[in-house]
């Protein structure tokens, strides 16, 4: 790295964030020699990146409104810790202009792009008119100032369907809805602005024409404050879920070095326009042709930006501190080199329909051979009053191949029992032949889904075994040492909807007899020194780890394998709690209400909308499992809601 002279020597920094970012941020700024500061929510008070920094100061509040998103608190806290810079992470504050312009108003110095800058960039709009003034590709859509429904409706005629309707503040696939014909709309519109205020504090919209089959392909540039500015390679980000990534990789295997070249001139174009001065993202939508088109641009440090450090071998979080003092951009874009290929996923809290899941970490376990972001501890509680994301886990390699399976190995190595995660989904999408063939696109997870899921399902049935022999002899040493025990053990477990019965002998030195209706089979169990256990079924042994979670409930983990079971002991033997003669409707998460859309005496069809629960910072339809009549409605918008808690309920 060039030695420049800094005009500014940040001394002590403050994050102003949390979780995994917040910790990142910690780990460079300790190693250049500065001084950290944490900021806390009431939620966050026992949290990792509050017991890494030098100094923390509470916010107060549960919710990121009354903590992470006030000004005011953030610049107190700076004032009282002495901290001479912020540090904004990303989402929060970090894309907000006028928390920039505060933190430079109150004499402090703001690693992040002007406030300017943010303004022009931030919004997608105005972005979008810089960047046609640049001659940087855009569909065509609309950005005007009418935000009234019937305003927009008659711009969308002129746009034409297929269409996205999106948040013209903040990112994170807020916001933003496909819209395949007019019938769809207002509903569109009106979900994507209740989202985009309630996750931005703006609810207007813009309308563009969508591109059904593309890839999500973004540039990383940087800037300086004399007027240099580089990129540094692109990003595939195609592989998402609700309009968010999931699985981000560097280089992208759809772009040769002529299309780099093109994507980053245009990139670096639309920076400089701007005055652009730091880290930022050029997000692009690339087409079977070869041609893209501008999304948006994100004035902040990406999620995915270790993917490109680790191509690169450079350090952003030291890009963004160096060049908030002052200093020229270490190289030139002559200097960047690309060298094998990154892949990063994001672990996030979440069941296998992708809806967001709060709860305790009850164990943890880092895997060995990955770079692994997070803000993960043993005992720690995952609250849902902020995104569902745990950590990204990041694995480098010298080839794409080499990368995918270093990465599969290190999310099987990966521990988080006690609420559900997307661990076994993610390698699951990995090993797909569509992924690995490089031919993953947007729509990947809508026409592959199920078939992932309906895979994860066979790897479960195959170690229930397994997994309820870990469960039952969790307590103990493992089966008996000594003599045999001529009783059987009627064991009966839930899997699912699905009641499991065996009988279980023990037949000493550790041996078992396992009968499952006319199946028998030979077994072992014996825990390790380290707690696992060891099972052995009809010759294969694979290791188990259990852990108790509430309500007679555990989460095993088989190999790389996730599985939910429950005591069935007091279950009827077939259908009893059947969901199709279910009375009440429960919340399937902690969140809260933001709408009802039926009352007492309606009539409802399966897959109507019933409720709308806001949890992790998205809205989630929660709808009715059948057809039926409301008979109560037993909670209100703005109630926060608990797993399990009843909705409402039908008549008979």
């Amino acid at each position: 790295m060039k030695a420049t002279t800094p005009t500014t020597n940040i001394g002590r920094l403050l994050i102003a964030n949390r979780g995994e970012i917040a910790r990142r941020i910690i780990r460079t700024a300790h190693r250049m020699g500065m001084a950290t500061v944490a900021v806390y929510s009431e939620a966050d008070a026992q949290a990792l990146h509050v017991q890494e920094a030098g100094t923390s100061v509470a916010l107060g509040g549960m919710l990121s409104a009354d903590s992470y998103l006030r000004i005011d608190k953030l610049l107190a806290a700076a004032k009282a810790a002495g901290a001479d810079a912020v540090h904004p992470g990303y989402g929060f504050l970090s894309e907000n202009a006028e928390f920039a312009q505060a933190v430079l108003d109150a004499g402090l110095t703001w690693v992040g792009p002007p406030p300017a800058a943010i303004r022009a960039l931030g919004n997608k709009a105005a972005a979008k008119q810089l960047a046609l003034a640049q001659n940087v590709p855009c569909l065509p859509g609309y950005q005007g100032a009418d935000q009234s429904n019937e305003g927009l409706a008659a711009e969308a005629e002129k746009v034409g369907y297929p269409m996205m309707v999106k948040a013209t503040a903040g990112g994170g696939g807020r916001g933003m809805r496909l819209v395949t014909d007019a019938a769809a709309l207002q509903a569109a519109l009106d979900s994507a602005r209740s989202e985009a205020l309630s996750s931005f504090g703006s609810g207007d919209l813009l309308l563009e024409r969508a591109l059904l089959n593309p890839r999500h392909v973004e540039v990383q540039v940087f800037a300086d404050a004399h007027g240099h500015c580089i990129h540094l390679g692109e990003r595939d980000c195609s592989v998402q879920r609700r309009h968010q990534k999931l699985i981000e990789e560097s280089p992208s295997p759809a772009v040769n070095a002529d299309l780099r070249e093109r994507m980053g001139a245009c990139a670096v174009a639309l920076a400089q326009a701007a005055g652009y001065v730091g880290a930022g993202t050029v997000e692009f939508l690339l087409d079977e042709n070869g041609d893209f088109f501008l999304m948006e641009m994100n004035t902040r440090l990406q999620v995915e930006h270790p993917v490109t450090e680790a191509v690169t071998g450079l350090d952003f979080v030291e890009w963004q501190l160096r060049i908030a003092q002052g200093e020229s951009l270490p190289l030139r874009q002559e200097e960047i080199t690309i060298i094998g290929h990154a892949i990063e996923v994001r672990l996030c809290a979440e069941d296998e329909n992708f809806s967001p899941r709060a709860g305790r970490v009850q164990h943890f376990s880092e895997p060995a051979h990955a770079r692994f972001d997070h803000a993960l501890q043993a005992g720690g509680e995952v609250t849902p009053f902020y995104d569902s994301m745990l950590g990204k886990l990041i694995v480098h390699g010298a080839t794409r191949a080499q990368a995918i399976d270093g990465l599969i190995a290190a999310l099987a190595g990966t521990q988080v029992l006690g609420l559900p995660t997307n661990r076994a989904f993610l390698a699951a999408c990995l090993a797909h032949p569509v992924f690995r063939a490089g031919q993953a696109l947007i729509p990947f997870l809508a026409e592959h889904g199920g078939e992932i899921r309906a895979t994860l399902l066979d790897q479960q049935t195959q170690v229930l075994l397994p997994a309820v022999l870990g469960v039952h002899f969790q307590g103990g040493a493992g089966a008996a040492q000594a003599l045999p025990c001529p009783f059987g053990k009627a064991l009966r477990v839930m899997h699912g909807e699905q009641v499991l019965a065996f009988t279980v002998t023990e037949t000493g030195a550790g041996g078992l007899k396992v009968s499952s209706g006319e199946h028998q089979h030979a077994a072992a169990c014996v825990r390790g020194s380290d707690g696992r256990m060891r099972v052995t079924v009809d010759g294969l042994s694979r290791t188990v780890l259990a852990c108790r979670v509430a309500h007679g409930r555990w989460h095993v983990q088989v190999g790389a394998t996730d599985v939910w079971l429950k005591d069935a002991s007091f279950e009827p033997a077939a259908g009893g709690s059947s969901v199709s003669r279910a009375m009440e409707l429960k919340a399937p998460f902690n969140g809260k209400v933001i709408a009802v859309k039926v009352s007492a005496g309606a009539s409802v069809k399966r897959g109507d909308t019933l409720l709308v629960i806001e949890s992790m910072k998205l809205e989630h339809a929660v709808c009715a499992t059948r057809d039926a009549v409301v008979a109560v409605i037993s909670v209100e918008p703005g109630q926060q809601t608990a797993p399990g808690q009843v909705l409402l309920g039908f008549e008979a």
